[in-house]
């Protein structure tokens, strides 16, 4: 992991600018950016482009006014690790982001974000406390995916869905752990986020983990 720290909306921005490159689109001015992030604001959007900037993840295109372009090792497999998620009850997500490298094969051909998890409800899945996962952003998910699930707007949990008919209509997180209950919501009240496409574990910060308790 490089020591590089990113707010989420530097990493929201980091995100776009890879996804804009694999699109095939000449690198974008400040304006085009402020439209593709619908960000009101293009004096926030110019700090956020000067920290990813100042932590080589991007540069300024010479002779061509407010230009911005991913540096190279942006793109070669270097995703944010955009904070901790529970396994568990629903909590809000930590945003402490950092830079983190994944091999290809755990990525999709989207740009991708990585949450640590802390928790033991999806241990039935193999993903245990202290294990990365690899997301997709997406905001659907088929029945069985393991998603990341945004609850009443504030709460985020990593669950499997499944979308329950009705009546009533209703979504299901489900764990992977028989002695946690499985979450129903009305679907209003779930927004999906992303789907997981891959798992990274360090067995020495597992098993540190486990010490400790």
């Amino acid at each position: 992991m490089n020591d590089v720290h990113l707010t989420r909306r530097q990493a929201d921005v980091l995100s776009w600018l890879e996804e804009h490159r694999r699109r095939g689109g000449r690198p974008p001015t400040l304006d085009e950016i402020c439209r593709g992030l619908r960000l009101r604001s293009r004096g926030s959007l110019h700090k956020h482009v000067h920290a990813l900037i100042d932590a080589g993840l991007v540069e300024p295109i010479r002779g061509r006014r407010r230009g911005v372009r991913l540096r190279d090792r942006a793109a070669a497999g270097q995703i944010p690790l955009a904070g901790t998620i529970v396994a568990g009850r629903p909590i809000e997500a930590v945003e402490v982001s950092e830079i983190f490298e994944v091999p290809s094969l755990l990525r999709s051909d989207r740009p991708c974000f990585a949450l640590r998890v802390r928790g033991d409800s999806m241990v039935g899945d193999g993903i245990l406390d202290g294990d990365i996962v690899i997301v997709e952003p997406r905001e659907e998910a088929r029945d069985g995916e393991i998603v990341v699930a945004v609850v009443d707007g504030a709460e985020a949990t990593l669950k499997r869905f499944r979308t329950i008919e009705g009546p009533p209509a209703a979504i299901e997180l489900r764990p992977a752990n028989p002695r946690m209950e499985v979450l129903r919501y009305a679907p209003d009240r779930v927004r999906v986020t992303g789907v997981v496409t891959g798992q990274m574990r360090s067995y020495r910060a597992n098993a540190n983990v486990r010490a400790t308790r």
